[in-house]
């Protein structure tokens, strides 16, 4: 993964990723339109320390732009006023798991995922509703940052 080189005062550490990206429930995703517009639009995701598993709807925009050009920037943030804000941008490519759509056929790879995403937006059980389908970014590059840390010498 690259390393970030601007902002590296207000960055956070890879810890402290991992615990913003394993809190925050809503990311948005832009993906790249006919003819390179671009196309943003927010999902719920989960994150397993190295790679973030997003559901989609198999009949969006967002899958036809995916399945075109798996190339997207994710975006996660939080925070109201200026010196609170922090997030981190997620760059790379896309990789769809398991069958399209998902259905519950049986998949050790989406086991792990699928548990995150029950227990973080349910009350633990997984649903499958024949109209999503599994999306796996492991990031190539993560830019991060935190205002909090501005004032910090």
């Amino acid at each position: 993964m690259k390393e970030q080189r601007r902002g590296r005062k207000i960055a956070m550490s890879s810890d402290e990723v991992d615990t913003f990206l394993t809190e925050e429930r809503t990311c948005r995703i832009s993906t790249i339109g006919v003819g390179g517009a671009p196309h943003t639009s927010a999902l719920w995701f989960v994150w397993d320390t190295k790679s973030l598993w997003l559901t989609s709807l198999v009949r969006s925009q967002r899958w036809t732009d995916i399945e075109r050009d798996n190339r997207v920037s994710v975006l996660i943030d939080a925070g109201h006023d200026f010196g609170e804000l922090r997030g981190a941008e997620l760059r790379g490519s896309l990789v769809s798991v398991g069958e399209v759509p998902r259905t519950g056929e049986a998949n050790a790879e989406l086991d792990a995922p699928e548990k995150l995403f029950a227990d973080k937006y349910g009350d633990g059980r997984v649903r499958h509703d024949g109209r999503h389908a599994w999306l796996r970014l492991t990031p190539e590059k993560i830019v991060s940052w935190d205002f909090r840390k501005m004032g910090q010498t």
